[in-house]
Order: structure tokens, then C-alpha cells, then sequence
């Protein structure tokens, strides 16, 4: 009888002291469901998910999906046990719908009054990170004009009259316009506005006269500057210096009820980004990272990853959120967006600061 009860206190001993360590039991592991998302290792970092996650990302070689190559080709999604598949959709209007209904998790979203109104129309989807905007005196979009146009247009007032290409209306591209002929001290009826949705055919049209200038986008800047096509002219961080370009995306699933794979998902996506600042910012392993971007972009040239002006990426994921605000203030105004969104239900930036305190902020890392 002794023995029983010596037997019977030990084990209460054992479970007393299990559960004041704050252990799990044998036969859970982390990456279980109802495991703890914010495990770590001996080194600080997130263990590995128990079993191998898939996880499809809605990406189509945009060079703003840079952390994401960079984390798959470096081994930061294998290093937690995730598996990254890329899917490609024809369109948005395909991508957001898989998106909100948890086929897809991950996605790059631009801002457009359309993405505005899948959301304001019932798609639930989530904005939790930066995926594109510009870095200061190098906008990889920006305006550029004819090589003979120089003469006549010096300052952003020069603009009177001009006939502009951009490539969207209601969009970041037509905020873009927006934001230069008013720091030009121009109404949009001063100024003419030519939709050419195609980059390409931009710089022709720059060359050849049919417009005296067009918001264009990197590579076709600098292709175009080389071949002597036009001129950049200006930056846009001199008009709109915090445009939020893109973002990413996720389904609200992936965020919410898959919160042990979204975090290691997050975190190693900032890992990735944070080489790709090292190497472009910093010169650190560029090599290296040329190599990723070409393999995944289509800019296969690595002397022209030399040149060109990147797209920024925030390495700590951060969005510039009140100026989302203001692109959607801007399209409603305009009668482009049906309907009403609750901004601050649908941009969480909430994932991508938890990831933060895990790795620890970037600069303090420098």
C-alpha cells in the first residue's frame, strides 16, 4: 500500500512540475494544432513545423516578389519545414477570389479601385506587408520624358498641356500622376492624360512623339534610357514619397487559423527580404541575389540588376498604411469604388510585427 501511494505522489510530483515548467506533454510537438506559434529554439529563432506545409503564393515573376524567391532559393521556408508553390492566375479578378476562399494563401496585391472593390463586394482578404514601393532619389516608377522634350520641360509646372501616358486609371499609377500635377501646381484639366496600359509600347511612344511623357516602371526605364529612347525625369519620392505600390496578401484563413505556419511563413519572408536590401542597399552578396532574381524575374540580364533602380522593400515589412488610406479616398471620390471598407479590418500589419520581435528589427541588427 505504501508503495502505491509513493507511486501515486510521484507521479502527481512529476505532472505538478510538467505543468509549472510550462512543457507539453510527449506525443505534441510544435507545429501541432494547438501548439504554441511562438516556440523557439536554443538560438532565439522559431523551431520547425512538426510535419512538411505547403504553401501557395499567387506570384507572376514581378521583381516585388523578391523576398520570396530569395526565402525559397536560401532555404529560410525549408528551414521551418514549409514548402512554397507558385501558382500564376491570368488575372486578379481570378487570384482574389482563390485567395479569400483559403485555395491560395499568399498573394501580391497592387492598388487599384477593382482590388478595392472585390474586398468593398464581400472578398475577404487580408494586407499584412509591404511588397513594392520606392526608395528615396531611385523610384524604380517614375516619370520619364522625350530626349527632346529637355528643353521645354524643366520642372514638374512644365507639365501644362503635355500629353502624359499612364498605364492605369484608378490605380497607384493614376494616384502617381495625381500627386506630381499637384505638386506642379496643375489640375488634371491642364494636363492631358493618355491610358496606355502596356510599358512597351511607352517607351515608343516617348520616342517617336505621340506623347510628351509617361509614368514608367523599371526595367523599361532604364532599357529605355540606355538605347536613348527618353530621359527619367525627376522622382516620384520628390511628389508622393510614401506611395504604398504593393502589398502582400493573404487569405484570412492562412492568417488566422493557421497562425504557427503564417509566422514561420512571415518570418522567413523577411529574412529574404532583408538579404535582398543587404545585397541592393548594402552591396552584401549581390551576386548572389542577382543570380535569384533572374532565375525568377524576367529580367534575365545581370548587368542590367546593376543598373536599374529596385523596387523597395520595407525589411521589417512595414506599409505605409495612411497612404493606402488615402489611394481608396482617392477612387472613391473619383466613383470608382461601390460600396464601403473598413481599411483597418482589412490591413493587418499585426503578422509581419510579431515575425519583428522574433528576428529582432532590422537596423538593430546592422
Amino acid at each position: 500500500m505504501g508503495k502505491r501511494m509513493l507511486c501515486f505522489y510521484s507521479l502527481l510530483l512529476a505532472a505538478f512540475l510538467l505543468l509549472a515548467s510550462g512543457c507539453t506533454p510527449s506525443g505534441t510537438e510544435e507545429g501541432d494544432s494547438g501548439g504554441n506559434a511562438n516556440q523557439k529554439n536554443p538560438s532565439g529563432d522559431l523551431t520547425p513545423l512538426k510535419k512538411k506545409t505547403t504553401v501557395v503564393i499567387a506570384e507572376d515573376g514581378a521583381a516585388s516578389g523578391a523576398g520570396f524567391y530569395i526565402a525559397k532559393e536560401k532555404g529560410y521556408f525549408a528551414d521551418y519545414n514549409i514548402e512554397v508553390k507558385f501558382a500564376q492566375f491570368a488575372n486578379s479578378d481570378d487570384m482574389l477570389p482563390a485567395l479569400a476562399a483559403g485555395e491560395v494563401d499568399i498573394a501580391g496585391g497592387v492598388s487599384t479601385a477593382s482590388f478595392f472593390n472585390a474586398i468593398a463586394q464581400g472578398i475577404d482578404v487580408k494586407i499584412i506587408a509591404d511588397k513594392g514601393h520606392n526608395v528615396k532619389g531611385k523610384s524604380y516608377f517614375s516619370f520619364v520624358i522625350g530626349k527632346d522634350k529637355q528643353g521645354e520641360i524643366k520642372e514638374y509646372a512644365d507639365f501644362k498641356g503635355k500629353r502624359i501616358a499612364i498605364s492605369t486609371k484608378d490605380g497607384v499609377d493614376d494616384y502617381i500622376f495625381e500627386q506630381m500635377i499637384a505638386h506642379g501646381g496643375l489640375t488634371r484639366e491642364e494636363v492631358k492624360f493618355v491610358l496606355m496600359p502596356d510599358f512597351g509600347s511607352m517607351m515608343a511612344a516617348v520616342n517617336n512623339g505621340t506623347v510628351d511623357a509617361a509614368l514608367q516602371i523599371e526595367p523599361f526605364i532604364t532599357q529605355g534610357e540606355k538605347k536613348g529612347l527618353h530621359v527619367r525625369f525627376g522622382d516620384t519620392t520628390d511628389y508622393a514619397p510614401e506611395a504604398q505600390i504593393a502589398m502582400v496578401l493573404a487569405s484570412p484563413q492562412f492568417v488566422n487559423e493557421e497562425k504557427e505556419v503564417s509566422l514561420r511563413f512571415m518570418t522567413a519572408y523577411l529574412k529574404g527580404v532583408r538579404d535582398y536590401n543587404d545585397a541592393f542597399m548594402n552591396g552584401k552578396n549581390k551576386a548572389e541575389i542577382i543570380q535569384i532574381m533572374t532565375k525568377h524575374t524576367a529580367l534575365k540580364d545581370e548587368k542590367m540588376w546593376e543598373n536599374v533602380f529596385v523596387t523597395g522593400l520595407n525589411p521589417d515589412g512595414q506599409m505605409y498604411v495612411e497612404d493606402i488610406k488615402k489611394q481608396y479616398d482617392m477612387y472613391k471620390a473619383n466613383g470608382a469604388i461601390r460600396g464601403t471598407i473598413d481599411l483597418d479590418q482589412a490591413i493587418d500589419p499585426s503578422l509581419a510585427a510579431e515575425a519583428v520581435k522574433i528576428i529582432g528589427g532590422y537596423e538593430t541588427n546592422k
